[in-house]
């Protein structure tokens, strides 16, 4: 392929997450001319896509003094041309005579931006000459106004900016083993880390050795620590709500324990039910609202991963602060609460619940559960260092855990609480 086939593909995603607010994820799986693309080609359309998503609110900045009128006005596919030109010309080292030749070229084959083609050479060429210092941008200005204010509002600036930094570094892929990590970090020359996951490098998942035969599945470190936290038994009764696409299962068949995954989505309990299959591993795949489902009997344990804004994993998903609205954000505690609220309702006397969110807002972590304690139904069962190796800064005066960024490693956040029926 060549290189304008390259950066077509790359502002073909940029049009399908940001003006058709897909993830992207599916945008990789749904576009046509992505799916052209093969090895190396492939991974470069992937790369500018994700940097310019990494960085886009700093990149929009920059723009706009370039243009003649508002980036909003200008047509989704020379809009995503642009963003595709000054990534590479910005932000990755792209010899200038391929960032802009090659961006132009895409838009004469791309019949949507043919038109515009002589307005991108021109903006991008003057991109190329005045070149934005992004060290001096706040690094709160890669998202939009709305989250940095949630986000200030929550922590204040200085942390807010630490999280926000966070975004800019390419995240490590951690894999879960199924049983024996030594065995996984050997043959995907990885690294043990404390709490049993193995780091490796980034890489095509599909081609890695173990992937097939099922021996591990990829899973951010902190996203282990909920379902450890549960200390899974073997033949245990074991209730995951909202399981999809199923990491937590997978740990918890992995120890022995009966796990019924609940999820309302069919679609991603078809990689939960695919995943189970690649491990050889065993739960019952229930479809169903998990607020309204109940066990035949109360059970002892359930783990509640419960929907959320998932503003912590952007590092891993950063089209996240531009697919989502605030509106959207502010909906998710009625639900959590709700579904915090059967979770309860399923446990027997003295059991178990680990509630947990991919969000550091306070809103959808530890209000929620304070909210639950006030009732009575419920008390926190403080987490200790010994709990959660590896993790120990990021246990609250409260007894929960939310890994925010730093430590001993990098990592997604996630707000977790361990709850225990009265």
């Amino acid at each position: 392929m060549s290189g304008a086939d390259i950066r077509r593909a790359a502002a073909d995603l940029l049009t399908l997450t940001l003006d058709s607010r897909r993830t992207l994820d599916d945008a990789m799986l749904t576009s046509q001319v992505f799916n052209t693309l093969e090895g190396s080609d492939r991974g470069f359309a992937r790369a500018i896509a994700s940097t310019a998503l990494r960085h886009l609110g700093w990149i929009d900045t920059a723009l706009a003094p370039l243009l003649s009128r508002p980036l909003p006005a200008v047509t989704a596919p020379i809009r995503a041309l642009l963003r595709t030109g000054v990534t590479q010309l910005w932000l990755m080292d792209t010899p200038p005579h391929a960032a802009v030749g090659e961006t132009v070229e895409a838009a004469k084959g791309w019949p949507e931006a043919r038109s515009g083609g002589a307005f991108l050479n021109a903006v991008l060429r003057r991109a190329d000459r005045e070149r934005p210092d992004f060290a001096r941008m706040s690094p709160l200005g890669i998202w939009p106004d709305w989250l940095q204010d949630l986000l200030v509002s929550a922590y204040g600036t200085d942390e807010a900016e630490e999280l926000a930094k966070a975004q800019l570094t390419e995240p490590t892929l951690y894999l879960t083993p199924k049983a024996d990590a030594d065995a996984v970090a050997a043959e995907t020359d990885g690294i043990v880390m404390a709490g049993g996951g193995v780091a490796v490098s980034t890489g095509s998942v599909e081609d890695m050795d173990g992937f097939a035969s099922g021996d591990w599945w990829v899973q951010d470190l902190a996203a282990m620590i909920p379902s450890h936290l549960l200390d899974p038994q073997p033949d245990e009764m074991i209730v995951d709500l909202c399981a999809a696409p199923g990491g937590k299962t997978l740990q918890l068949a992995a120890a022995g324990a009966h796990v019924t995954a609940v999820d309302r989505s069919v679609p991603r309990l078809r990689f939960l039910k695919e995943n189970l299959a690649r491990t050889g591993l065993s739960a019952t795949v229930i479809a169903a609202n998990a607020d309204e489902w109940r066990p035949d009997a109360p059970v002892m344990k359930v783990l509640l991963d419960a929907p959320c804004s998932a503003l912590g994993t952007l590092r891993r998903h950063p089209e996240g602060a531009w697919i989502k609205r605030e509106a959207e954000v502010a909906r998710f505690p009625a639900a959590q609460a709700r579904l915090l609220d059967a979770a309860i309702d399923m446990l027997g006397p003295d059991g178990t619940l680990i509630y947990c969110v991919c969000t550091p807002l306070p809103a959808e972590g530890i209000d929620i559960v304070e909210a639950a304690l006030a009732d009575g139904r419920v008390h926190r069962e403080a987490i200790t260092a010994a709990d959660v190796p590896g993790f120990s800064h990021a246990i609250t005066a409260s007894g929960d855990v939310l890994t925010r960024p730093g430590g001993e490693s990098d990592h997604d956040i996630f707000f977790i609480s361990r709850l225990k029926k009265a």
